[in-house]
This record gives structure tokens, C-alpha cells and sequence, in this order.
């Protein structure tokens, strides 16, 4: 019996691992900040940053589109943790050494996001 529970128990977490990858499939991501995904609705404009020091990574970037502060919000307080992302008392999301911010401007259309990391 203790074989069986075994199987399963394999079997269940590579389920999960399968349909938690495929969740992640065909998602877009920031070009500058590979392991950040954009949500539905949001498209990177040009002209992001990335400098890499000794001490850290700096990132900048935006994104615009039809979705509402409200569902971009929702979609990042769901997504970032399960990339290693906590959140903060003041809306931003610490994972290692780095801090990321996401600051909305939902009082104009389309949206714009704007995305910052900064080691910390």
C-alpha cells in the first residue's frame, strides 16, 4: 500500500509541475527582465534598461495596454509569488537582494506601468 500512496504522490507532483508550466506557456515577459511576466492586455514599449554592478541589477521598464489598474494589480498580487517574489507593506515585491516596483497610471488609456528593480 505504501508503494501506491508513493506512485501517486509522484504521480500528482508532476501533475502539478506540468500544469503549473503550462500555466506559464505562451506567457509574455519583460525583454530586460526575463522572469517578470506581463499580464494580459499589457505590451513593453521600447526603450527599457538594464545595468548589472557588482552590487546588483537595475531594470526599467513600461508596458501599456486596455487592461485596468485593477486587473494588472490582481494579476501581479497572484503571479509574483509564485516567482519567488514577497509582497511589501508598501505595494513593492522583494525576492533576494532586489526590490521591484509597479507603479500603474490607471487614470489615462491606455494604461501605463511602469517597472523598476533595484537591489536592495
Amino acid at each position: 500500500m505504501s508503494i501506491q500512496r508513493t506512485f501517486l504522490a509522484a504521480v500528482a507532483a508532476s501533475l502539478f509541475l506540468v500544469l503549473g508550466a503550462s500555466a506559464w506557456a505562451g506567457q509574455s515577459y519583460l525583454s530586460e527582465f526575463e522572469d517578470l511576466p506581463l499580464p494580459p492586455g499589457l505590451t513593453e514599449q521600447p526603450g527599457g534598461m538594464l545595468f548589472e554592478s557588482p552590487t546588483g541589477r537595475i531594470v526599467e521598464a513600461t508596458a501599456t495596454g486596455d487592461a485596468t489598474a485593477a486587473q494588472i494589480q490582481s494579476f501581479y498580487q497572484q503571479a509574483l509569488p509564485q516567482l519567488g517574489w514577497e509582497a511589501q507593506s508598501d505595494g513593492s515585491f522583494r525576492r533576494d537582494n532586489e526590490l521591484l516596483r509597479i507603479d500603474i497610471d490607471g487614470g489615462r488609456r491606455p494604461v501605463l506601468v511602469r517597472f523598476s528593480v533595484v537591489p536592495q
